[in-house]
């Protein structure tokens, strides 16, 4: 595997023949523990691998025995970066989210995070190797499919520590948990086993821990080669927003958009393709999605 990915502290990513990128959370001695840097650093990547055509794909483990120990709580100050002195508003969070002070001293550094993993037009694969709680088990609901190790423990411990789910989970996990069971999990901020995790649906499979990465590494494969970059990535976005549009009518108007553009493009090539009974040579860029909603 290489990488053009250099100079990351908290993060290592390499990018194999297939163009499955393996982006691993790398500060072992602190069980992977989330920083500031580290949700910087998370942020652009996948803000870059968004444009960045030779990724088609992203698994996510951890180095060492864990996923992500959570929010890093040994740094001086608010631990979470945030302004104390800031006094936001819903209104200024409204209007102004992107300006100073709100940017960078009251949005939550998780979410940022999250949004850009949910923007990203690539499959990303959670692989969670070990422990996974708070800002860990979090941004991995931001992510396509979570596969687990048997030694993965995940926990939505907000309340053992005063504060709320944070990283946009109040929006991710009742949509793949269902509300009962994830309320249940917050209220209740218990870790949860492997298999109680696969029990409640949040993970797609559990496997022994030497063979996770390969599950995920075939799971991923399985998804992108001999498939559009484009098609993949508007269903990506056709599944996420029309789950949550009150009618089926406002999902016509974006599958008829998005027909429309890979009927015209990739869609030539997989037809062609077909009835010369060969493999499709897709060119289209994932880079350059065209516009449906």
């Amino acid at each position: 595997m290489t990488s053009s990915y250099a100079g990351l502290e908290t993060l290592t990513v390499a990018i194999d023949d297939d163009g499955i990128a393996t982006l691993t959370l790398h500060r072992p001695d602190a069980l992977n523990a989330f920083t500031v840097t580290m949700a910087h650093e998370l942020e652009q990547f996948f803000l870059d691998a968004a444009r960045d055509d030779t990724i088609r794909a992203i698994v996510v483990t951890g180095a060492g025995r864990a996923f992500c120990a959570g929010m890093d709580l040994s740094a001086e100050g608010n631990v979470f970066g945030l302004d104390e002195d800031a006094a936001p508003t819903p209104a200024d969070l409204r209007e102004r989210l992107t300006e100073e002070p709100f940017q960078s001293g009251v949005r939550d550094t998780g979410g940022k995070v999250t949004l850009a993993i949910h923007a990203c037009p690539k499959p990303v694969i959670a692989a969670i190797n070990g422990p996974a709680v708070g800002i860990g088990a979090t941004m991995t609901l931001a992510m396509d499919l979570r596969l687990a190790s048997t030694k993965a423990r995940i926990g939505f411990v907000f309340g053992r520590l005063g504060i709320v789910p944070e990283a946009a989970s109040t929006w991710f996990l009742p949509r793949i948990v269902g509300i009962q069971q994830a309320l249940e999990w917050v209220y209740s901020a218990e870790i949860l086993t492997a298999e109680q995790a696969l029990a409640g649906r949040l993970v797609r499979s559990v496997h022994e821990p030497e063979e996770l990465l390969d599950a995920a590494y075939a799971l991923a494969r399985s998804f992108v080669v001999g498939r559009s970059p484009v098609a993949l990535g508007l269903a990506k976005q056709l599944l996420y927003r029309n789950a949550a549009v009150p009618n089926p009518l406002e999902a016509h108007r974006a599958d008829s958009l998005a027909m429309w553009h890979t009927s015209v493009g990739d869609g030539k090539e997989g037809v062609a393709a077909f009835l010369e009974k060969r493999e499709p040579e897709f060119t289209g860029r994932a880079s350059e999605l065209p516009e449906i909603f």
